[in-house]
């Protein structure tokens, strides 16, 4: 077994219509707005940037990410990751119930040294700060969803806004 390999997947039921998720989540340089572990997004080009994240662990990672596919049709947001963590990830978007079901899958192999010295005795931590990063995720969308002025309305005054 690769203790340094993982595979996620997080369900999330939204309480907007897929059109309106999707938006929120293409624009990837805002989720530090809403999603408080995204601690920034720096735009590269048109199709990359800089990622770097924060949950309870006392250690930021920090990626490349690398638009793969961006399918509104399909509801598919695709990424492909460089740096602390390679790999990709995935959002899928689809009507759900009364609102919207957002899958996140996630396949990625540590490359931050540390981690990886630690990835045996380690691997039920990391986990375990995972699940909690896309807890607060999910809260956090659904906070900037049902904003009375919408997915799109003023930024949270607790957060910086992004560079």
């Amino acid at each position: 077994m690769n203790w340094c390999h993982y595979r996620f997947r997080s369900v999330w039921d939204l309480p907007a219509g897929p059109a309106a998720v999707y938006a929120v989540l293409a624009e990837a340089e805002a989720y530090p707005r809403w999603w408080p572990q995204v601690r920034e997004v720096v735009p590269v080009d048109e199709r990359s940037g800089t990622a770097r994240f924060r949950s309870l662990l006392p250690y930021d990672l920090v990626v490349t990410a690398t638009e793969v596919r961006r399918d509104p049709v399909a509801g598919v947001l695709e990424i492909a990751m460089d740096g602390d963590l390679e790999g990709w990830a995935r959002w899928t978007v689809s009507a759900g119930g009364t609102g919207t079901r957002a899958r996140y899958d996630q396949e990625v192999e540590v490359r931050k040294a540390l981690l990886r010295r630690l990835a045996v005795p380690g691997r039920p931590v990391f986990l375990f700060n995972h699940a909690w990063m896309m807890r607060a995720g999910r809260r956090g969308l659904t906070a900037r969803l049902k904003r009375p002025d919408g997915p799109d309305g003023p930024e949270r005054p607790d957060r910086p806004k992004a560079v």
